[in-house]
């Protein structure tokens, strides 16, 4: 048995029988401040709240904290509280939360941690609960507690049985324990099983749930025109022609001044209107010109710069030095180098950006699609000069994110924009503001140097150079550990073209380009490509050189042998050729085996393999369409993915120029969960990283030809 400290006293845990029929409402506020009715004080020992309300009717609802953006944590996080509370998820409700600060923690969607991040929090509220219930009955029954059972929303005693509805009302009273004692995984009952979206029956009738369809009465429509291209700012507007437009109200200059890239954009315009597409109208007729205020970024310039940032040797860039690289260099039988380009990229969420504000002398009501919303409300609080206590923010389910909404960018415009006319206001872009007004992928370039000895990887160099990218590597990830010279450097060059996360940031490309590496080195030297990794996994996890490493070798190794059996690795039948992968990120390792056929004289990805070590998983089938959705996501922006600037201005701001993988191109994907009892990682990231280095390889068996810039579809690709 597993026990968890509660933390719970009068200023971490509320319990009041004053709802509507006696219900009993339980709160969970680890990390809150104090308060005297429904809000408890702040702690700081977890970072995430949840909420359940046991109503006298059996009806549990339980409060869902992080926003949805399709990764299923509406669903997932709810049962891990389901299954320690012993409830039948028959009887369970799911809500929405808002932001609430005082009562949640890490009310974030990003970095595929929602699960893992809440999971300890998430079962000590179940489990409390569950405990509550026991203790309740018990003192009723007049027993021990320890010989009460619960089952499916009831305590048990022997052939008597209570429900927790029955007993809600009468747990007020009751004094929580210090510590309370967590399932045997093995004996979990809802996670492990399947469950259907709990949102499933409102999607697919239309119901509203997302930004774009919410609607509040009164409220008007805004369209902004942002500058054109990155470097200029808004110089003159003649709107005469945009106030023509039946439905437009107003047309409307704004600031939304957060930061001194902000400043640089100038004004921007926003066209008011009584519906979406006269406001749409209104932006297209705005007559403007545009003035230079910064150097306007072309993408030969950006190469340029990356192509430079290679070649330089400052101290400044080095991130880890094992060993002397030098040496093991001049002493080797020979050393191997290659260098890979990754393009910009937009994030093409299928609902554009889109917000709603209502700013009011006494509050600021916010409700929409936000990847962030505690950063949205500290960033208006500063926009408006208001209080935070003021600012409300609702989340509606999202979709699609992929790092695009962790920024703010469109909720801060609504606000601005509702602040300039004082009324509840719509804000919707279009795909091409989506795709035009940032925030992108930074490009990027990597370098690969290894050295090899009697068949054996002895020294390592990754130069790693990123536009805007911050840090361009993960240095103690593999193959640290394995290698004896190992040395890491990275760069990042300066620009004013936004740029932020793009699902599984940095290791997106990362990956394809490490991946592609080792095997053509595994080729150079004359190993099975699989082999050569599991060698360095090998040292890494028996006698690993230099610094402590941030993953698990031996973990790795085992979704490797699991890829490479359930992949057929080294059985391609006839006309299918095999490319391999594998990589860690997100706390969880991901192996993946891509199939090749000929189609038309062209490469066609026919089949995906792949092996995930992610801890136990909650919800079988929702997990294994997100480790589906990322593979087939990295496999169609390696092949098509490509975005550039000439002078500052985007060079695609729609499909027609863009191009995305087809319903018709996405390939079978096989998933293979390791069985595993450890705690959840992260799912909705690590399947993309490794699936565009193990296409490129399998594109390499095929024909011959090795890539090394994405998109992959732009090089010679031709079969014989």
């Amino acid at each position: 048995m597993t026990l968890i400290k509660t933390k719970v006293d009068r200023r971490s845990f509320l319990k009041t029988s004053a709802l509507a029929g006696g219900g009993l409402m339980i709160g969970f506020a680890w990390g809150c401040s104090p308060a005297e009715t429904v809000r408890p004080p702040a702690s700081e020992w977890f970072d995430i709240n949840a909420f359940l309300t046991i109503a006298d009717n059996g009806e549990i609802t339980i409060m869902s904290p992080n926003p949805e953006i399709g990764q299923n944590v509406k669903t997932s996080m709810p049962m891990i509280v389901a299954e320690e509370l012993d409830a039948s998820w028959e009887d369970v409700i799911v809500k929405q939360a808002p932001l609430d600060t005082k009562n949640y923690q890490r009310q974030v969607a990003g970095g595929s941690q929602s699960i893992r991040q809440g999971w300890q929090s998430l079962r000590m509220a179940g489990a409390t609960a569950r405990h509550l219930m026991v203790l309740t009955a018990a003192k009723e029954w007049g027993v021990d507690a320890a010989s009460l059972k619960t089952e499916n929303g009831y305590v048990v005693n022997g052939s008597e049985k209570r429900s927790y509805g029955e007993l809600a009302s009468k747990a007020a009273g009751i004094e929580v324990p210090a510590e309370v004692p967590l399932k045997d995984p093995k004996d979990f009952k809802i996670i492990g099983k399947s469950k259907k979206n709990v949102d499933l029956d409102e999607i697919v009738t239309g119901k509203p749930l997302f930004g774009i369809d919410y609607q509040k009465e009164g409220m008007v429509y805004a369209a902004v025109l942002r500058p054109q291209a990155f470097g200029t700012r808004l110089k003159t507007l003649d709107d005469t022609e945009a106030r023509k437009v039946n439905g437009v109200i107003d047309v409307v200059r704004f600031t939304d001044h957060t930061s001194d890239a902000d400043k640089a954009r100038g004004e921007k315009v926003a066209v008011i209107a009584t519906n979406t597409w006269a406001a749409i109208k209104g932006q297209r007729a705005l007559k403007v010109t545009w003035e230079d205020s910064q150097h306007r970024e072309s993408t030969p310039e950006h190469i340029a710069k990356l192509d430079a940032a290679l070649k330089k040797a400052d101290g400044k860039s080095e991130r880890r030095n094992d060993g002397n690289i030098n040496k093991a260099f001049a002493e080797a039988d020979g050393v191997f180098e290659k260098s890979y380009e990754a393009p910009f990229l937009p994030h093409n969420t299928l609902e554009p950006m889109n917000f709603f504000a209502d700013v009011t002398d006494e509050k600021v009501e916010l409700m929409g699609p936000i990847q962030t919303p505690q950063w949205s409300l500290g960033t208006i609080a500063q926009l408006l000069g208001r209080d935070e206590s003021e600012i409300s923010i609702g989340m509606t389910r999202m979709g699609g994110g992929f790092g695009r909404r962790l920024y703010g960018d469109f909720v801060v415009e609504a606000a601005a924009i509702s602040n300039k006319i004082r009324k509840p206001v719509k804000l919707q872009y279009t795909r091409e503001d989506d795709m035009t007004a940032g925030i992108y992928r930074p490009s990027s370039k990597y370098r690969f140097k290894a050295a090899y000895k009697n068949g054996k990887v002895t020294g390592y160099h990754l130069t790693g150079a990123g536009i805007r990218m911050g840090g361009t590597t993960r240095e103690h990830w593999f193959p640290a550990g394995g290698i004896e010279n190992y040395r890491v450097d990275s760069h990042n060059i300066d620009s004013n073209i936004t740029t932020g996360a793009w699902r599984a940031p940095v290791t997106n490309f990362l990956a394809v380009a490490e991946q592609s590496f080792f095997d053509e080195l595994a080729e150079e030297m004359g190993i099975d490509a699989i082999q050569l990794r599991l060698d360095i996994l090998e040292q890494a996890k028996s006698n690993p050189f230099g610094e402590p490493l941030d993953y698990e070798p031996e973990k790795m190794i085992g979704v490797i042998k699991l890829a490479a059996d359930k992949g057929n690795w080294g059985k391609a039948p006839n006309g299918v050729s095999k490319g391999f992968s594998s990589y860690y990120s997100h706390n969880t390792y991901v192996a993946e085996v891509v199939d090749v056929v000929t189609e038309n004289g062209q490469p066609r990805v026919s089949n995906i393999t792949v092996a995930v070590d992610c801890g136990i998983v909650v919800n079988p089938d929702a997990a294994i369409n997100q480790v589906q959705g990322g593979a087939v996501d990295g496999i169609g922006h390696a092949m098509y993915g490509d975005f550039g600037f000439e002078n500052g201005t985007p060079q695609a701001n729609n499909f027609d120029k863009f191009r995305l993988i087809r319903s018709k191109e996405a390939p079978s994907v096989d998933v293979h969960f390791v069985e595993s009892l450890n705690s959840p990682t992260g799912l909705g990231e690590p399947s993309l990283p490794p699936a565009g280095g193990a296409l490129a390889n399998a594109i390499a068996a095929a024909t011959g030809r090795r890539i090394y810039k994405i998109p992959f579809a732009k090089q010679d690709l031709a079969m014989g």
